[in-house]
């Protein structure tokens, strides 16, 4: 083979060697990421970071546990991270287009090169130069020349080329980049529709549970509130008189409904709000030896400050009557026979509560809806009570309001939600930490069957709260048609003879909510346990009871709710923490 088909032969091979760099087949995603190259390594690594973030959200969104906050975080965090990734891509674009100009332009003498080269390892004969050339000499550097000039343009391609195809590279390498960009941001957005899918979902879901609430007709409302307590009970400078039938088996005041299967909702606590002080844990930490400082620090997080609190208040019915002097002294919330510091920190709650009014110059009522004030005590205090008052003349809590009611059933939910125990906690044997049960109250555990929270007032002809096999399996039946359909004859059979809140109506006998709870799902005949489940909320989470028709559980709230709007009588659940017993 001549030489000059050998020389284009390697040529066209290097040619080809070069288009073979440019138009190579799509790399795979293992080995786009060039570990040595700067300007791409950073988003090699932000691309395989966003792809396991991708993989998180996609195992976010299916799993069982979903977190929607958690989710929403995540989807914000690689939003922002998505902005930085599109700014840095934008600036390595502007970079390779400024390498694609000059190499642009760089071409252009490429090609001169490539074609001179060419011409050159054409005229680069030995004996052409010798014949053309005056002299040896001259021959020699005539071709030294020419073979230096001929190595040169080779340098410079070969240089070019290599130039060329890492360009090529890199440009492969940024458009699947950017494509993954678009593909991320396409995945981010439709994970974050999902999102908005999954909580418009939860909020339509809860603007569902709050229309069927409203939706119950105002003689239910009526009946749940009158169940409920649309006040608050305070320990009033009155004795407190267990009432009769209202414990548990093996207490005091148990008794005995006879033979059979019975149940009692027994609620710890009752007609509270929950916040704030409980009094007859005040009575217990008091006993304990705690100072009426440590006793607000537990119940408000605070203790007091000292203000100038001289000067009147405006009663509603009695007008401007004197803040230190007459006032307080009337404050009928607390017996004066109680523990000093007990009295103390009821002395500085009722102050800082009733100081609000004053200072805004505000009328306040004497009634549970405020607090209770008595002109009969403010004439003639109780000897403890007006040690106390005195003894903490113009001390003020500050920044919350200092609320307090008699009994939290040993859990209260300001400032925050914490257990009223010895040692802070809930779980098993809570009751016998429960600074109220230390202090003996009668109403931190009782089954309620009586009207108010005297032993004198209305039972509706009932002896005791236990309800029969057949009498829980009705409110089951009735928890069965409410979590269905919205029905306002789910009331107590008894409501004719005995009206709640002043209202009575037309309720199904137990026979018609029976067939009522037939067409949803089965109708209940008889109940055989029950088992309860508390939360660490404070609430009773579920309760699971062994029926005819099998097992069933249900939320607390929802069988507080279903049993409130049909147990017979005055029988209520008055309480969110609650057990069911059996008898």
């Amino acid at each position: 083979m001549s030489k000059h088909k050998t020389q284009k032969i390697i040529f066209l091979a290097f040619l080809s060697l070069i288009i073979g760099f440019i138009f190579q087949p799509e790399l795979s995603l293992a080995t786009e990421c060039n570990e040595g190259d700067p300007e791409l390594d950073w988003i090699c690594r932000e691309k395989e970071r966003l792809a396991r973030e991708l993989d998180n959200l996609h195992t976010a969104l299916s799993g069982a546990e979903k977190s929607l906050s958690g989710v929403n975080a995540r989807l914000e965090t690689v939003k922002a991270d998505l902005v930085n990734l599109a700014e840095k891509l934008d600036k390595t674009e502007e970079k390779i287009n400024q390498r694609e100009e000059v190499l642009g332009q760089q071409t252009v003498l490429f090609n001169n090169r490539v074609r001179n080269y060419y011409k050159q390892s054409q005229q680069v004969s030995p004996l052409v130069l010798l014949l053309s050339s005056r002299s040896a000499a001259s021959f020699t550097r005539e071709l030294s020349y020419r073979m230096s000039a001929t190595n040169e343009d080779k340098k410079i391609i070969i240089n070019l080329s290599s130039e060329l195809k890492k360009l090529a590279e890199d440009k492969e390498a940024f458009q699947k980049n950017k494509d993954f960009l678009a593909f991320v941001k396409k995945e981010v957005d439709a994970q974050a529709e999902t999102l908005r899918t999954e909580i418009a979902g939860a909020k339509d879901y809860e603007a569902e549970i709050q229309h069927k609430i409203a939706q119950l007709s105002s003689r239910q409302q009526e009946i749940l509130a009158a169940r409920s307590g649309t006040f608050t009970t305070s320990v009033g400078d009155v004795p407190i008189s267990n009432i009769p039938c209202s414990g548990p088996p093996g207490s005091p005041t148990y008794c005995d409904p006879g033979g059979g299967t019975w149940f009692a909702a027994f609620s710890f606590g009752a007609w509270t709000h929950r916040k704030g002080m409980s009094q007859y844990g005040a009575k217990g930490r008091a006993e304990a030896g705690q100072s009426a400082n440590d006793i607000l620090q537990a119940y408000y997080g605070r203790t007091p400050v000292n203000k100038d609190t001289g000067g009147t208040i405006i009663v509603d019915g009695y007008g401007a009557l004197d803040f230190e002097n007459y006032y307080l002294m009337g404050i009928a919330e607390m017996p004066g026979s109680w523990h000093a510091e007990a009295l103390k920190a009821q002395a500085i709650a009722a102050r800082s509560y009733a100081y609000r009014y004053k200072v805004d110059n505000r009328s306040i009522c004497t009634t549970q809806s405020c607090q209770v004030f008595l002109q009969t005590k403010a004439n003639a205090p109780p000897e403890g009570w007006r040690q106390a008052v005195e003894a903490t003349r113009g001390q003020v809590i500050e920044e919350v309001t200092t609320y307090y009611s008699s009994t939290a059933g040993a859990y209260l939910t300001y400032p925050e939600g914490k257990w009223d125990t010895t040692d802070g906690q809930g779980g098993a044997g809570f009751a016998d930490r429960a600074w109220e049960s230390k202090a003996g109250s009668p109403w931190f555990y009782a089954a309620w069957f009586n009207q108010s929270y005297t032993a004198s007032s209305a039972k509706c002809n009932r002896s005791h709260p236990w309800l029969s096999s057949s009498e829980m399996a009705d409110i089951l039946n009735a928890w069965q048609v409410l979590r269905q359909t919205e029905d306002d004859r789910i009331l107590p059979v008894t409501i004719a003879q005995c009206p709640l809140g002043g209202t009575s109506g037309n309720p199904y006998s137990e026979s018609e909510l029976s067939a009522k709870a037939v067409g949803m799902g089965g109708a209940f005949g008889e109940v055989y346990s029950v088992s309860v489940v508390y939360g660490g909320n404070g609430e009773t989470n579920s309760l699971t009871f062994e029926t005819d028709q099998g097992s069933v559980t249900i939320s607390g709230s929802e069988f507080k709710q279903a049993f409130n709007l049909r147990a017979p009588g005055y029988i209520a659940i008055r309480s969110p923490l609650y057990n069911l017993e059996k008898k």
